[in-house]
């Protein structure tokens, strides 16, 4: 039933097979002269592989025919048949081995320039794409592209080739019986209309859509089964799964009743034993009317099975090459995604003054982010930005390591756009400490010194200390030396305690720290504030709150909602002033005590 029902969305979906096509033949344009030997040596090899077919139907003529045998012509008949089945298996495995050569140098090539693409995209462009989308593109995208280069050649070749020549070597033969011979093909394509028709588009679709509930319902099962029976909700989960997969049974059941028929039909018209039926059928009454000698009937019997195969090739081949075709268009979706200008003639910031000028920002064109932001970041200083969930906190600082680049309005460092400073000497300016940390499968201590390889133990140890993170480390099986994710893992409070060591580290006149702080302790997170504080000297320090005992230290607090700054200043001058931010205190103290039963953390703003 799948090859018959693949032959008929191939033939109903014409567009996308050109699309498909023409991605392909995009894609293997550098690669045509080696594309064209798989093809041509595959084409070479099917056509020898005719020879055993045809050197027993020489045999049969020559062995059935009246007189003395000619011993000597059927040496060469047998002869001809075995170099030929040589040939055809030289040229097969040739072009099996160069498509498969040609396949990895294919694939190479799309993981290189994917890899040096996703290197100059905005880092911005991450935070709004799903880590799995990407792996499976780099991955299973790439990968989907092996069928077509490796096997379609051979198995388009054989599907066409093969039978277009035993067509027209049977029509010399005898074309009474060549024609009967396609009745089985004929009966095939006849019932193909009946698998487009609108009941069993509907039918697919509902398919498809059940098949895409029951998979969300697995995996939010799965996720989720931990939560739900903490809340007695297991028998509840359970139950959505199960109706979900009723319901996919009583769809795939509906499905099948309405292709069962059809499907099966086609399939018993393609079949070896139908096609040899027809065979004999219509052999037996020529040969009974004299209208075809008996020897002439071989042929027919040999060959005759092979004209239905590029039926099920539809199904098949061009199946690989709708999946190829649109995985290749994926990879090109995200080679496609245009990296942030570099400046022709890059200028160095003048110190580490940050300033944002009227900073409007839109990820699309329905929903601006930011509104009319104009702030000042002086060196030496500490900034809070709060607000709720939404208001646009981390969009606000990620423009200044130039994760986007703002939609209106202007970012500068150092009296510098940002746009006009080269991104190398931009990043040795500006470090940014991420909630979500991504450590590498590498040293603990090459982790801490990412962003400078050259580092020696001391500092590395000095970052880690400051972060607070340097006791944990020596509880390690080989302390710095520990290989993170082979010989040990760490909670997410120690990653991003790693992670604070690492932009320590680098020591960049400006540093940004996105909740950074959010799986930390409170002794840990008290650490840290120290830290930044021994540390501010002259930089310039933006933080982002989780908590608002973070920002008891800040010397500017600034309060986003809904994408523009509604109250900035020191944080006890904000609480005297009773808006919004004294607002957030105060409900933030009360749902303190809540938790804690009047046992506050953090510290009253100076």
């Amino acid at each position: 039933m799948t090859a018959t029902t693949d032959l008929a969305q191939t033939i109903e979906q014409p567009d996308a097979d050109s699309a498909a096509g023409q991605s392909m033949t995009r894609l293997l344009r550098p690669h045509l002269r080696s594309f064209a030997a798989v093809v041509i040596l595959q084409v070479i090899g099917a056509l020898a592989g005719l020879a055993p077919l045809l050197a027993v139907v020489e045999l049969g003529r020559t062995l059935l025919s009246p007189g003395p045998i000619d011993h000597a012509h059927v040496w060469t008949v047998v002869i001809a048949g075995a170099a030929g089945l040589l040939v055809r298996l030289l040229f097969t495995a040739a072009s099996s081995g160069i498509g498969h050569l040609l396949d990895s140098r294919v694939q190479l090539t799309f993981r290189r320039q994917l890899a040096a693409s996703l290197g100059r995209v905005p880092i911005g462009w991450f935070s709004r794409r799903r880590t799995g989308e990407l792996a499976k593109v780099v991955g299973e995208d790439v990968s989907a592209v092996h069928p077509f280069i490796a096997h379609a050649p051979g198995e388009l070749v054989a599907a066409f080739v093969v039978p277009l020549v035993s067509l027209i070597y049977l029509f010399t033969v005898d074309w009474r019986l060549t024609l009967i011979t396609l009745i089985p093909v004929v009966l095939a394509i006849a019932l193909v209309p009946l698998l487009m028709l609108p009941a069993r588009t509907r039918e697919q679709e509902a398919y498809d859509a059940a098949m895409g509930r029951i998979a969300s319902s697995v995996v939010e099962f799965v996720q989720g089964i931990s939560v739900v029976k903490a809340f007695g909700g297991g028998e509840r989960a359970h139950r959505t799964f199960l109706t979900a997969a009723d319901d996919f049974v009583s769809i795939f059941s509906r499905w099948v009743r309405g292709m069962s028929v059809i499907a099966a039909g086609m399939q018993l018209a393609l079949s070896p034993p139908f096609v040899l039926l027809i065979v004999l059928i219509g052999g037996a009454a020529l040969i009974t009317s004299g209208g075809l000698a008996p020897a002439d009937l071989l042929p027919f019997l040999l060959l005759g099975l092979g004209l239905t195969a590029p039926v099920a090739a539809l199904g098949h081949g061009f199946d690989d090459l709708q999946s190829a075709g649109r995985a290749v268009g994926r990879i090109k979706d995200v080679l496609a995604v245009r990296p942030l200008p570099e400046p022709a003639r890059p200028r160095p910031p003048q110190g580490h003054r940050v300033e944002l000028r009227d900073v409007r920002f839109a990820y699309d064109a329905d929903h601006e982010v930011l509104r009319g932001i104009d702030l000042v970041l002086e060196p030496g200083t500490v900034t809070a930005v709060v607000g709720p969930s939404g208001s646009g906190k981390s969009t606000l600082v990620q423009l200044l390591p130039r994760f986007f680049d703002p939609t209106h309005g202007s970012v500068l460092l150092g009296g510098v756009d940002l746009r006009e400073i080269g991104s190398r000497e931009l990043y040795r300016q500006v470090s940014f400490v991420f909630q979500d940390v991504r450590l590498l499968r590498v040293s603990v201590a090459d982790n801490i010194a990412l962003a400078v390889p050259r580092a020696g133990r001391d500092d590395v140890v000095r970052a880690a200390r400051l972060a607070g993170i340097h006791d944990r480390i020596l509880q390690l099986p080989r302390g710095y030396d520990t290989v993170l994710g082979e010989e040990a893992k760490l909670s997410g409070g120690e990653a991003q305690r790693i992670s604070i060591a690492r932009a320590l580290l680098a020591d960049t006149p400006v540093l940004v720290l996105d909740e950074a702080t959010s799986f930390a302790d409170p002794q840990t997170e008290q650490a840290v504030r120290r830290a930044l504080a021994t540390l501010s000297g002259d930089r310039t320090i933006v933080v982002i709150a989780h908590r608002l005992e973070t920002v008891a230290d800040a010397d500017t607090v600034v309060v986003l909602e809904d994408g523009a700054i509604v109250e900035r200043g020191r944080p006890a001058d904000l609480l005297t002033r009773g808006g919004r931010y004294a607002a957030f205190w105060r409900s933030h103290q009360s749902a303190e005590i809540e938790t804690h039963g009047g046992a506050l953390r953090g510290d009253e703003p100076r």
